[in-house]
């Protein structure tokens, strides 16, 4: 006859939690400065969460045109990458007029790099098209005083996918539409 041997599950949220019950606060900062220190996406994220810094988007910004419009064409280029940092900002602080910024300026970013270098990947212009559709949701769940300027910005990216081929434009035009900016034409 067979023993079964023991399974030991994966680790989980509520283990850390009971984990972290035990700490007292020096040794719940002493954890967090070692997590500050070992990786460069968790100091991002803690600045971010904590409001530090000029500009809690700028090193989300970065993350994208490192991604999406690298200043040396031979770099690879990530959608995934550039996608993450929206992620990671959303779970770090996900303000909402940030996520509008961040999705504006991925669009935006991806025409900076059209405009100096041809691409020929219907995956990077159906991304595009998730990202310009998310941009748009997110600029109008924010009060109306703050969407008008984020809506320039997208016009100008929706006109600018006109001369994109891929269908870019197309798809555009019907997601402005049906945002009810009335016939993008």
């Amino acid at each position: 006859m067979a023993t079964k041997k023991a399974t030991k599950s994966t680790p989980n949220w509520s283990d850390v939690k009971s984990k972290l019950a035990d700490f007292d606060r020096a040794g719940l900062l002493g954890l967090v400065q070692d997590l500050y220190v070992a990786s460069k996406d968790n100091k991002t994220f803690l600045h971010a969460r904590f409001g530090l810094g000029d500009d809690p988007l700028e090193p989300y910004k970065g993350i994208i045109t490192q991604w999406i419009n690298p200043s040396d064409y031979r770099k690879p280029m990530s959608v995934a990458k550039a996608k993450k940092a929206i992620s990671d900002y959303k779970k770090a602080l996900g303000q909402p007029e940030g996520l509008a910024e961040l999705t504006v300026f991925y669009c935006e970013e991806v025409f900076d790099f059209l405009a100096g270098c041809g691409m020929d990947d219907e995956g990077f212009y159906d991304a595009l098209v998730r990202m310009f559709e998310q941009a748009l949701k997110y600029v109008l769940a924010l009060p109306a005083a703050q969407q008008a300027a984020f809506l320039v910005r997208l016009d100008r990216v929706r006109q600018l996918g006109q001369n994109v081929g891929w269908s870019v434009g197309d798809d555009f035009d019907h997601f402005w539409t049906e945002a009810g900016f009335g016939d993008a034409s």
